[in-house]
Order: C-alpha cells, then sequence, then structure tokens
C-alpha cells in the first residue's frame, strides 16, 4: 500500500464517490479546502502513481479514477473500509447485517451530527430473498434503539439501474455514505457505471 496523505486519501474518495461531476485542481480545492497549488500537486501525483486519469474539457483538465488500473479497485475498496473504521459503533451495532453478498451503508444526518439526528438511515443491497431475514433484524435493532431505523433496501440491480440513470436521491446518498460492509463490491458497482 502506497503513503498517502490525508488529503490524496480524500481526493481519491471523492473522486470514487462523487462520480457524476468532474474535478478540476480549482473545483477540488474548494472542496477539501486545500490551495489550488495543494490541488495541482495531489493531483499530479496521483497521476504519476496511474490512480487517475485526466482529459481536457474546454480549458480545464478534469480528473478521473483510473478504472484500467487493476490496483485502484483494491486502493479504494482500503479507503472505503478505513473510512468506516471511524464509524466502529455502527458497524457493531449492525455486525448482524453483514453476510458475503450484502453492501450495507450508513448515510444522512447520522453520520455528521447523531445527537440531533432523527433517524438512522441505512441503504441496504440484498437479495430478493434476504427481506425477510433483514426485517426481521432491523425490527430488533429497533427495540434496542432510541432511534427509528429508516432503511432502503435495494437488489444489486436496483442499485446499478439508479446509478447509471444518475437518479438524484440514489447518487446523494452514494456521495455522502458511509460503507460499512461491501466495499469491494460497492467499488465494482460504482466501476461498472462511471466513465469519462
Amino acid at each position: 500500500m502506497a503513503n498517502l496523505t490525508q488529503k490524496e486519501r480524500e481526493t481519491v474518495l471523492l473522486l470514487f464517490k462523487d462520480y457524476t461531476n468532474f474535478y478540476n485542481a480549482n473545483s477540488i480545492s474548494k472542496v477539501l479546502n486545500i490551495s489550488h497549488v495543494g490541488a495541482q500537486k495531489i493531483f499530479k501525483r496521483l497521476l504519476q502513481e496511474n490512480w487517475i486519469i485526466s482529459k481536457t474539457i474546454g480549458k480545464s483538465i478534469t480528473y478521473k479514477i483510473n478504472w484500467n488500473d487493476a490496483y485502484v479497485g483494491q486502493l479504494v475498496a482500503f479507503l472505503l473500509a478505513d473510512e468506516a473504521n471511524n464509524f466502529k459503533r455502527w458497524k457493531e451495532e449492525f455486525k448482524e447485517l453483514f453476510k458475503k453478498d450484502r453492501i450495507v451503508m450508513l448515510f444522512g444526518s447520522t453520520i455528521k451530527d447523531y445527537a440531533h439526528a432523527r433517524d438512522i438511515d441505512l441503504m441496504l443491497v440484498i437479495k430478493q430473498k434476504d427481506v425477510k431475514e433483514i426485517n426481521l433484524i432491523l425490527k430488533k435493532k429497533e427495540e434496542i434503539l432510541p432511534k427509528k431505523i429508516h432503511a432502503i433496501k435495494l437488489t444489486l440491480k436496483d442499485l446499478s439501474d439508479n446509478l447509471k440513470k444518475k437518479d438524484k436521491a440514489v447518487v446523494d446518498i452514494v456521495k455522502n455514505a458511509i460503507i460499512l460492509c461491501g466495499q469491494d463490491r460497492y467499488v465494482e458497482i460504482i466501476k461498472n457505471v462511471t466513465s469519462f
């Protein structure tokens, strides 16, 4: 694993999660709260590592994840798992949902400020046959937790279709979600719907 600075990690995650937008050094510097020159240095390093690709659109050079590099998918999955480690409480709370073919995402106000959140928002990518089991687990959790659980259940195809057509609600969730489980599978889905 290459050594990435915190801002380089944030850049890779932003390019991955916000796949509908095109970022250049100027636009990403505002989001990451760094200087324009700092953003250019980050992009230069990521280009040298072959983790991102650039494309000139008008007078601007924009950047996207380089899915042709086999290492990039593993890097992004690692960064997502590392990001999820900042939410250990929720990983522990919902570990019963974690199974091989599932993706569990935490999103909404719970991520930013749990104390003022009205509910706990989850997006679950599951097989249709698992809905009954998931509902039972969530019902048990709702009896214990002080806040209501708002769970969106999708199949892999539903998620993929919504991402391809850039459904605003789903894209907003994806942009801000913490992937508690299924990072590798999630990376594959995003990889299949993104293009330059």
